[in-house]
């Protein structure tokens, strides 16, 4: 252990931070936690980090067995994927989302880049958090600009994954990060949907419980 990185004092919680608590270390566990990523994908979604700072992180977290290089045979470039033990930070990584849309009142910001993968997780976050539950299961899908995101609910909990579930969709939206940022920073009080680059698609009962969950709903008609 670098002594640099060490607190000096017998607690599980500082040992925790003493492997992951250095800056982008858990943006980087977020950004994989969907499946492996390569180099250039996390330097593309970490937005600020160089990619010397990013190399040194993924050796750090590499040599504490929290990321492991993917060496499926037949590819070519280097793929980082989570180990168990940086699987098990899932639930960390959701209880500071929830912290922050709490606490942290996070609003888009002029210089800020809006990643969709970043702004669907915290919607995951959301939803648990109210106890979302749909009694017949859901499956919402989100079209971004060359991008697509499925949120489901299977009975138990909401499960995010990368790709477009549209066959078995009751609701698609179709949005920009931005867009939909901007919708959940919103006070529910003043949220509409369909809203300003949000438009929706689906069966009209379907979308009237897509919209009451987040605390809106849709006009007349």
């Amino acid at each position: 252990m670098d002594p640099n990185r060490s607190y000096r004092h017998f607690c599980a919680m500082a040992r925790s931070l003493e492997l992951i608590g250095e800056r982008w270390s858990l943006l980087v566990v977020r950004d994989l936690l969907l499946g492996p990523r390569r180099f250039s994908d996390l330097a593309d979604s970490l937005g600020g980090i160089t990619p010397t700072r990013l190399t040194e992180r993924l050796r750090h977290l590499q040599a504490v067995g929290i990321v492991e290089r993917d060496r499926r045979p037949g590819r070519r470039e280097v793929w980082y994927r989570l180990t168990d033990a940086g699987q098990d930070l899932g639930p960390v990584v959701d209880a500071l989302t929830l912290w922050g849309i709490r606490h942290a009142r996070p609003a888009v910001r002029p210089d800020e880049t809006v990643r969709a993968q970043h702004v669907l997780n915290g919607t995951k976050v959301w939803l648990d958090s109210r106890r979302i539950r749909p009694r017949k299961g859901a499956t919402w899908v989100w079209h971004f600009p060359g991008e697509a995101y499925t949120l489901r609910y299977d009975g138990a909990s909401w499960r995010l994954t990368r790709g477009d579930a549209q066959a078995d969709a009751d609701v698609v939206v179709r949005t920009t990060p931005p867009a939909w940022a901007r919708f959940l920073a919103t006070p529910t009080s003043g949220r509409r949907l369909p809203g300003t680059g949000i438009h929706l698609s689906g069966m009209r009962s379907a979308q009237a419980e897509f919209a009451a969950a987040f605390g809106s709903s849709l006009p007349p008609g």
